[in-house]
Protein backbone atom coordinates (compact mmCIF):
# COMPACT_ATOMS: atom_id res chain seq x y z
CA UNK A 1 0.00 0.00 0.00
CA UNK A 2 1.52 3.26 -1.35
CA UNK A 3 1.93 6.04 1.39
CA UNK A 4 -1.19 8.96 1.39
CA UNK A 5 -0.24 12.58 1.66
CA UNK A 6 -0.08 14.35 4.95
CA UNK A 7 -1.66 17.67 5.62
CA UNK A 8 1.15 20.51 5.66
CA UNK A 9 0.14 21.40 9.10
CA UNK A 10 0.48 17.51 10.82
CA UNK A 11 3.51 17.37 12.06
CA UNK A 12 2.50 13.87 14.40
CA UNK A 13 2.93 15.81 17.89
CA UNK A 14 -0.78 16.38 17.45
CA UNK A 15 -1.49 12.66 19.08
CA UNK A 16 -1.84 12.83 23.38
CA UNK A 17 0.68 11.37 25.13
CA UNK A 18 -0.41 8.54 26.05
CA UNK A 19 -0.32 7.46 22.26
CA UNK A 20 3.07 8.97 21.42
CA UNK A 21 3.93 6.87 25.00
CA UNK A 22 3.25 3.44 22.78
CA UNK A 23 4.49 4.60 19.41
CA UNK A 24 8.34 4.93 21.58
CA UNK A 25 8.82 1.38 20.90
CA UNK A 26 8.91 2.63 17.41
CA UNK A 27 12.19 3.64 15.62
CA UNK A 28 11.83 7.08 15.73
CA UNK A 29 11.11 8.02 11.90
CA UNK A 30 8.70 5.29 11.99
CA UNK A 31 7.03 6.56 15.15
CA UNK A 32 6.94 10.14 13.36
CA UNK A 33 5.09 8.34 10.03
CA UNK A 34 2.41 6.23 12.16
CA UNK A 35 1.57 9.20 14.61
CA UNK A 36 0.99 11.43 11.21
CA UNK A 37 -1.10 8.78 9.61
CA UNK A 38 -3.12 8.46 13.06
CA UNK A 39 -3.88 12.76 13.32
CA UNK A 40 -5.04 12.21 9.46
CA UNK A 41 -7.49 9.39 11.02
CA UNK A 42 -8.45 11.64 13.43
CA UNK A 43 -9.11 14.88 11.13
CA UNK A 44 -11.00 12.98 8.79
CA UNK A 45 -13.25 10.70 10.62
CA UNK A 46 -16.57 12.84 10.88
CA UNK A 47 -16.07 14.59 7.76
CA UNK A 48 -14.46 12.13 5.60
CA UNK A 49 -14.63 8.10 6.94
CA UNK A 50 -13.66 6.85 3.76
CA UNK A 51 -10.49 8.93 3.87
CA UNK A 52 -9.73 8.37 7.40
CA UNK A 53 -9.98 4.22 6.62
CA UNK A 54 -7.44 4.79 4.03
CA UNK A 55 -4.59 6.07 6.52
CA UNK A 56 -5.75 4.00 9.27
CA UNK A 57 -4.59 0.77 6.46
CA UNK A 58 -1.60 3.11 6.45
CA UNK A 59 -0.74 3.02 10.08
CA UNK A 60 -1.59 -0.63 10.34
CA UNK A 61 0.40 -1.69 7.88
CA UNK A 62 3.28 0.11 9.27
CA UNK A 63 2.95 -0.72 13.17
CA UNK A 64 0.31 -3.36 13.56
CA UNK A 65 1.49 -4.09 16.97
CA UNK A 66 0.49 -0.85 18.29
CA UNK A 67 -2.43 -1.61 20.63
CA UNK A 68 -3.28 2.35 19.45
CA UNK A 69 -3.25 1.72 15.92
CA UNK A 70 -5.13 -1.20 16.39
CA UNK A 71 -8.15 0.96 18.11
CA UNK A 72 -7.88 3.91 15.52
CA UNK A 73 -7.94 0.93 12.63
CA UNK A 74 -11.00 0.11 14.64
CA UNK A 75 -12.57 3.35 15.13
CA UNK A 76 -12.22 4.18 10.89
CA UNK A 77 -13.67 1.24 10.01
CA UNK A 78 -16.55 1.23 12.50
CA UNK A 79 -17.17 4.84 10.92
CA UNK A 80 -17.71 3.09 7.40
CA UNK A 81 -19.83 0.39 8.69
CA UNK A 82 -17.46 -2.16 8.24
CA UNK A 83 -18.24 -3.87 11.47
CA UNK A 84 -16.58 -7.09 11.06
CA UNK A 85 -13.11 -5.63 10.46
CA UNK A 86 -13.70 -3.37 13.43
CA UNK A 87 -14.63 -6.18 15.99
CA UNK A 88 -11.64 -7.73 14.98
CA UNK A 89 -9.57 -4.76 15.77
CA UNK A 90 -11.11 -3.53 19.10
CA UNK A 91 -10.45 -7.09 20.19
CA UNK A 92 -6.89 -7.10 18.89
CA UNK A 93 -6.31 -3.80 20.90
CA UNK A 94 -8.37 -4.98 23.58
CA UNK A 95 -5.98 -8.22 23.80
CA UNK A 96 -2.92 -5.89 23.95
CA UNK A 97 -3.85 -3.42 26.96
CA UNK A 98 -6.73 -5.70 28.73
CA UNK A 99 -8.60 -2.39 28.77
CA UNK A 100 -12.21 -2.47 29.26
CA UNK A 101 -13.05 0.98 27.55
CA UNK A 102 -14.13 -0.53 23.92
CA UNK A 103 -16.91 -2.63 25.36
CA UNK A 104 -19.75 -0.56 24.61
CA UNK A 105 -18.73 0.05 20.55
CA UNK A 106 -17.23 -3.95 20.50
CA UNK A 107 -21.65 -4.13 21.31
CA UNK A 108 -22.58 -1.80 19.08
CA UNK A 109 -20.51 -4.23 16.43
CA UNK A 110 -22.55 -7.00 16.95
CA UNK A 111 -25.75 -4.67 16.29
CA UNK A 112 -24.19 -3.55 13.25
CA UNK A 113 -23.38 -7.40 12.29
CA UNK A 114 -27.02 -8.14 13.03
CA UNK A 115 -26.48 -9.60 16.21
CA UNK A 116 -28.30 -7.82 19.05
CA UNK A 117 -28.91 -10.56 21.15
CA UNK A 118 -24.92 -10.66 21.73
CA UNK A 119 -25.10 -7.22 22.46
CA UNK A 120 -27.70 -7.53 24.81
CA UNK A 121 -25.55 -10.08 26.62
CA UNK A 122 -22.84 -8.20 26.53
CA UNK A 123 -24.35 -5.63 28.57
CA UNK A 124 -25.21 -8.04 31.32
CA UNK A 125 -21.46 -9.12 31.55
CA UNK A 126 -19.23 -8.53 34.38
CA UNK A 127 -16.99 -5.94 32.19
CA UNK A 128 -19.69 -3.42 32.45
CA UNK A 129 -19.00 -2.30 36.19
CA UNK A 130 -15.37 -1.71 35.27
CA UNK A 131 -16.59 1.13 32.96
CA UNK A 132 -16.55 4.95 33.77
CA UNK A 133 -19.60 6.68 34.25
CA UNK A 134 -19.77 7.96 30.44
CA UNK A 135 -19.13 3.99 29.02
CA UNK A 136 -21.72 2.72 31.39
CA UNK A 137 -24.29 5.40 29.79
CA UNK A 138 -22.67 3.97 26.33
CA UNK A 139 -23.50 0.19 26.75
CA UNK A 140 -27.43 1.21 28.01
CA UNK A 141 -27.49 3.54 25.07
CA UNK A 142 -26.32 0.05 22.97
CA UNK A 143 -28.53 -2.06 24.87
CA UNK A 144 -31.52 -0.03 24.44
CA UNK A 145 -30.89 -0.06 20.26
CA UNK A 146 -30.82 -3.88 20.51
CA UNK A 147 -33.50 -3.84 22.59
CA UNK A 148 -35.43 -1.84 19.36
CA UNK A 149 -33.46 -3.87 16.91
CA UNK A 150 -35.77 -6.98 18.31
CA UNK A 151 -39.03 -4.94 18.43
CA UNK A 152 -39.10 -4.52 22.13
CA UNK A 153 -39.67 -0.85 22.10
CA UNK A 154 -40.96 -0.53 25.17
CA UNK A 155 -37.66 -2.62 26.96
CA UNK A 156 -35.67 0.03 25.35
CA UNK A 157 -37.48 3.05 26.85
CA UNK A 158 -37.04 0.78 30.46
CA UNK A 159 -33.48 -0.02 29.58
CA UNK A 160 -32.75 3.86 29.01
CA UNK A 161 -34.57 5.11 32.68
CA UNK A 162 -31.77 5.79 34.78
CA UNK A 163 -30.31 8.21 37.33
CA UNK A 164 -28.35 9.61 34.72
CA UNK A 165 -31.38 10.45 33.08
CA UNK A 166 -33.55 11.77 35.56
CA UNK A 167 -30.34 14.30 36.74
CA UNK A 168 -30.00 17.54 35.81
CA UNK A 169 -26.34 18.00 35.60
CA UNK A 170 -25.53 18.44 32.16
CA UNK A 171 -22.55 15.82 31.16
CA UNK A 172 -21.01 14.64 27.72
CA UNK A 173 -23.54 11.95 27.30
CA UNK A 174 -26.26 13.55 28.44
CA UNK A 175 -28.04 15.10 25.38
CA UNK A 176 -27.65 12.07 23.11
CA UNK A 177 -29.39 9.98 26.27
CA UNK A 178 -32.18 12.58 26.36
CA UNK A 179 -32.49 11.96 22.93
CA UNK A 180 -32.31 7.95 22.54
CA UNK A 181 -35.70 8.33 25.07
CA UNK A 182 -36.96 10.80 23.66
CA UNK A 183 -36.72 8.73 20.07
CA UNK A 184 -38.20 5.77 22.34
CA UNK A 185 -41.05 7.46 23.07
CA UNK A 186 -42.14 8.50 20.21
CA UNK A 187 -41.43 4.52 18.67
CA UNK A 188 -44.47 3.51 20.74
CA UNK A 189 -46.83 7.08 20.69
CA UNK A 190 -46.14 8.56 23.52
CA UNK A 191 -45.68 12.09 21.56
CA UNK A 192 -46.01 14.59 24.31
CA UNK A 193 -43.51 12.98 26.52
CA UNK A 194 -41.45 12.79 23.57
CA UNK A 195 -42.07 16.48 22.96
CA UNK A 196 -40.43 17.07 26.52
CA UNK A 197 -37.58 14.79 26.38
CA UNK A 198 -36.49 16.27 22.91
CA UNK A 199 -36.63 19.54 24.47
CA UNK A 200 -34.37 18.45 27.51
CA UNK A 201 -31.97 17.35 25.29
CA UNK A 202 -31.85 20.71 23.36
CA UNK A 203 -31.24 22.30 26.47
CA UNK A 204 -28.08 19.77 27.14
CA UNK A 205 -26.85 19.64 23.47
CA UNK A 206 -24.26 22.55 23.22
CA UNK A 207 -22.30 20.90 20.44
CA UNK A 208 -24.90 20.13 18.30
CA UNK A 209 -24.26 16.55 18.07
CA UNK A 210 -27.87 15.48 17.73
CA UNK A 211 -30.51 17.02 16.03
CA UNK A 212 -33.06 17.23 18.17
CA UNK A 213 -33.82 21.26 17.27
CA UNK A 214 -35.17 19.38 14.35
CA UNK A 215 -37.13 16.91 15.98
CA UNK A 216 -38.41 19.39 18.08
CA UNK A 217 -39.65 21.76 15.34
CA UNK A 218 -41.17 18.70 13.55
CA UNK A 219 -43.19 18.28 16.37
CA UNK A 220 -44.37 21.25 16.50
CA UNK A 221 -45.25 21.67 13.06
CA UNK A 222 -42.50 24.32 12.23
CA UNK A 223 -41.47 23.75 8.63
CA UNK A 224 -38.15 25.30 7.94
CA UNK A 225 -37.76 26.55 3.97
CA UNK A 226 -35.10 27.92 2.52
CA UNK A 227 -35.46 31.44 0.87
CA UNK A 228 -34.04 30.71 -2.07
CA UNK A 229 -36.20 27.63 -2.46
CA UNK A 230 -39.47 30.33 -1.77
CA UNK A 231 -38.17 32.71 -4.64
CA UNK A 232 -37.43 29.79 -7.32
CA UNK A 233 -40.96 28.25 -6.53
CA UNK A 234 -42.40 31.59 -7.02
CA UNK A 235 -40.74 32.39 -10.13
CA UNK A 236 -41.68 29.23 -11.42
CA UNK A 237 -45.35 28.65 -11.58
CA UNK A 238 -44.95 32.50 -13.77
CA UNK A 239 -42.77 31.23 -16.16
CA UNK A 240 -43.66 27.72 -16.78
CA UNK A 241 -47.12 27.92 -16.09
CA UNK A 242 -47.21 24.58 -13.65
CA UNK A 243 -47.65 24.27 -10.45
CA UNK A 244 -44.68 24.31 -7.85
CA UNK A 245 -44.16 20.54 -6.57
CA UNK A 246 -44.88 20.23 -2.93
CA UNK A 247 -41.90 20.01 -0.38
CA UNK A 248 -40.96 16.81 1.22
CA UNK A 249 -41.33 16.55 5.10
CA UNK A 250 -37.71 16.31 6.44
CA UNK A 251 -37.00 12.65 7.46
CA UNK A 252 -36.61 11.87 11.33
CA UNK A 253 -32.46 11.11 12.55
CA UNK A 254 -32.48 8.26 14.64
CA UNK A 255 -29.19 7.19 14.53
CA UNK A 256 -27.94 8.86 17.47
CA UNK A 257 -30.75 7.06 19.12
CA UNK A 258 -28.94 3.81 18.62
CA UNK A 259 -25.61 5.22 20.18
CA UNK A 260 -24.20 4.45 17.33
CA UNK A 261 -22.12 7.94 17.37
CA UNK A 262 -21.80 5.82 20.48
CA UNK A 263 -18.91 3.86 21.40
CA UNK A 264 -18.61 -0.30 22.98
CA UNK A 265 -16.81 -4.24 23.14
CA UNK A 266 -17.18 -7.57 23.11
CA UNK A 267 -15.46 -10.87 24.55
CA UNK A 268 -12.44 -11.94 23.50
CA UNK A 269 -12.95 -14.59 20.26
CA UNK A 270 -10.83 -15.00 17.65
CA UNK A 271 -9.72 -12.43 14.64
CA UNK A 272 -10.88 -15.04 12.32
CA UNK A 273 -14.79 -15.56 13.83
CA UNK A 274 -14.84 -12.03 13.57
CA UNK A 275 -13.90 -11.86 10.00
CA UNK A 276 -16.07 -15.26 8.74
CA UNK A 277 -19.09 -13.12 10.16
Amino acid sequence: MKRLPIAEDVTGDEIDKDVRQELQSLPKTLAEDVAKNLVMVARLIDEDPEGAYGYSKVALRLASRVAAVREAAGFAAYANQKYSEALAEFRAARRMTGNVDLWPVMADCERGLGRPEKALDMAGAPDVHKLDKAGQVEMRLVAAGARRDMGQLDAAIVTLQSPELASNSVQPWTARLRYAYADALLAVGRVDEAREWFAKAVEADRDGSTDASDRLAELDGVEFVDALDDEEAEETPAESGSEPEPKSEPKPDVAAAAGVEADVQAEDESDSEAEQD
